[in-house]
């Protein structure tokens, strides 16, 4: 996967607030990166070409990669871990800092914040739970909240589960991590530094307050369909079935041509 340089952070104020700023605390950690529509060359080209729903769940929001190369194991009770530098040694796992982060943290944090350093990799309370920081901190423009999840349609790991979770990110400045559940016992779980862990999306708080999520109906039985649902009905499923030349990727076509008219 071919890395991508963000815009860098410059003195201009002047300009309109980022969507996102990633603010990158492991110098060798690799950058995040724009998802992309193929989901990192995964999808299918057929998918790809006509199944807009899923490139457009692929592309949205920003791939984010664990900080170096590691591997845990799990045996049921305790963690260990090692990584690329321990010479092939496996270490317990209860708490750990990234190798070398913590003196270069305290080097350049203020007084008062040394030795805050956030940790790397964490054991949680429930077994087989662990925590990971990614390196970065994020900030989100005022309302907008980050979706933290795994990457869309993007193939993964049957060894671990990644938890799901919603941070107020615009305001709370503090490590991005994710927590994730592993589901195999004595055997090394990889964990690859080029290859995306996390896909993080930028989310307007409105759109997940209450609110708005209670205002929702239900139509019971087909005898509930409106005659103008039965017309919607007819023009998405039954009328390409009836063309005499049925263009593929008629979903596909509109929404693109949709998008294009709404951004003029």
């Amino acid at each position: 996967m071919s890395q991508s340089s963000p815009t860098d952070r410059t003195d201009d104020q002047s300009g309109p607030t980022p969507l996102v700023t990633f603010h990158r605390f492991i110098p060798s950690a690799r950058f995040p990166m724009r998802a992309d529509r193929s989901a990192a060359g995964s999808l299918p080209t057929r998918a790809f070409r006509y199944c807009e729903p899923a490139v457009t769940a692929a592309s949205f929001g920003y791939y984010v990669f664990p900080p170096m190369n590691f591997s845990v194991s799990w045996d049921g009770y305790d963690l260990s871990w090692t990584w690329d530098g321990a010479d092939g040694q496996w270490y317990p796992l209860t708490s750990a800092q990234f190798p070398g982060f913590r003196q270069a943290f305290d080097a350049v944090a203020p007084a008062e914040i040394r030795e805050y350093s956030p940790p790397f990799l964490s054991k949680l309370q429930e077994p087989g739970l662990l925590q990971m920081w990614t390196g970065l901190i994020v900030r989100t423009a005022p309302g907008t909240s980050l979706l933290v999840r795994a990457p869309a349609n993007l193939p993964r790991s049957g060894s671990y589960e990644l938890f799901e979770g919603m941070i107020e990110t615009d305001h709370w400045f503090g490590p991005l991590i994710t927590n994730m559940r592993l589901t195999k016992t004595n055997t090394p779980i990889e964990f690859r530094a080029d290859w995306p862990l996390l896909q993080v999306q930028p989310i307007p708080r409105a759109a997940y307050e209450d609110q708005l999520l209670n205002k929702y109906e239900l139509v019971a039985d087909l005898a509930g369909l409106r005659p103008e649902d039965w017309d919607a009905y007819y023009d998405t499923v039954v009328r390409p079935h009836v063309q005499e030349k049925r263009p593929r990727g008629q979903y596909a076509a509109a929404a693109r041509k949709r998008r294009a008219a709404e951004e003029s």
